[in-house]
């Protein structure tokens, strides 16, 4: 490593990978290190991905595509599917990924534009001067590094140390992070054309179980569940583990990993004098599916763009960077807030009251609507249940007007 860059970006996932090479392709000088010595690994996502979403910022390669999927099933509490088509579906329905080749891809993007990527190289705190990131402390095999920057970008993931070194707020309550469990399993049984997904108190409580197919007979079965209804009898793990045994009998594990992504909504600050946050660490995933890799990307570029607009302006302050809080915010931020609403109303919902909802569907061809005539249909269906939900779907209809 050198001593100085334009841009150091801390967390080679999806949103620091992107970034590093949007600003390397503009010319900057681009360091991005990596704590782990593998990038992607370990996975911690259901590693689906929308189609158009994706090809924004990366030619699809078969090579890190596990499965092409039609779309997504979700089962209500009584075992009612609604089924929806891949555009109906959402970001995170279109290719399942495998991950760890993909993250890899966009490290050696980075790296082909221009970026240097260091792994097994960890921050361990920021340079501070005068109120100002001016670089970053960093740990590699053994020995201490100061670098300097005029920027540093955190992608850190949930929880941000970089923010928090940089006195940005970072801290999730309970309530405000989806606690995650998922297993890499192996079953005859698997639908290789649908993401699946499991609602219901006893089945995930304020949360779902998720079945996304990789091809060769495998998929990622996952859970997340509110942090505030975790307990003793309402481990992540422990409720995956029972819907497997029940659900999957014959299964085989071969892979587990646990985490914790942020359902928070858009975080108060993202930015600070010579520093942005990107993706997870700035909690820029849907709060209603947890789903963050595109959104993460698309933060990453938006951050590239604005590291170098500051240093060419020669203002890398919060206002010079202010840019990129109002870019994200009335894009991803808008639907971020807009997956709150739904996912505060959604929580409360009873078993009931999800069977109600799956149950006025049934018969509808759902390929043939947009999603306000879906929801136009569940609130013509259930104006009892639904009234809560008026006020948000006025502000969708005025809002795509």
């Amino acid at each position: 490593m050198k001593d100085r860059y334009d841009v150091i970006v801390v967390g080679a996932g999806p949103g620091g990978s992107i970034a590093a090479k949007n600003a390397a392709e503009k010319g900057l000088d681009v360091l991005l290190i990596e704590k782990r010595q593998q990038i992607g690994d370990p996975v911690r996502c259901a590693e689906g991905v929308g189609k158009l979403t994706l090809a924004a910022h990366i030619k699809p390669d078969r090579r890190w595509i596990s499965a092409d999927v039609k779309g997504s099933r979700i089962y209500s509490p009584d075992g009612t599917m609604v089924e929806m088509n891949e555009v109906m579906s959402g970001d995170e329905v279109g290719y399942v990924l495998e991950h760890k080749l993909f993250d890899r891809a966009l490290a050696q993007e980075a790296a082909k534009a221009g970026a240097e990527v260091q792994v097994k190289t960890r921050a361990t705190g920021l340079i501070m001067e005068d109120g100002f990131v001016k670089g970053v402390h960093i740990m590699q095999h053994g020995e201490m590094f100061d670098v300097r920057s005029s920027i540093v970008i955190g992608a850190d993931g949930v929880e941000s140390k970089v923010g928090r070194w940089a006195g940005i707020d970072t801290t999730l309550k309970p309530n405000d992070i989806e606690t995650c469990a998922q297993f890499l399993v192996i079953d005859e049984t698997i639908d290789s054309d649908y993401c699946k997904f499991y609602l219901g108190s006893e089945t995930a409580p304020a949360g779902y179980i998720w079945v996304f197919p990789k091809g060769n007979h495998m998929a990622n079965v996952g859970i997340g569940i509110l942090g505030s209804q975790s307990g003793d009898k309402t481990r992540a793990i422990t409720l995956l583990q029972a819907f497997i045994a029940k659900n999957m009998p014959n299964s085989k594990v071969i892979e587990m990993v646990v985490g914790g992504v942020p359902v928070a909504g858009p975080i108060k600050q993202s930015t600070t004098n010579g520093l942005m946050l990107v993706g997870d660490a700035a909690w820029q995933s849907d709060p209603l599916t947890g789903g963050g890799i595109i959104n993460a990307m698309d933060a990453g570029k938006i951050a590239a763009e604005v590291a170098y607009e500051a240093i060419q302006k020669g203002d890398v302050s919060e206002k010079g960077l202010a840019n990129y809080e109002k870019r994200w915010r009335k894009t991803i931020g808008k639907e971020i807030g807009m997956s709150l609403r739904v996912k505060n109303k959604f929580i409360k919902l009873s078993n009931d009251d999800l069977n109600s909802l799956a149950h006025s569907l049934d018969g509808v061809n759902i390929d043939e609507m947009n999603v306000f005539k879906l929801l136009y249909m569940l609130f013509k269906n259930n104006q009892k249940l639904m009234w809560d939900f008026k006020d948000m779907f006025a502000d969708m209809v005025f809002n795509s007007s």
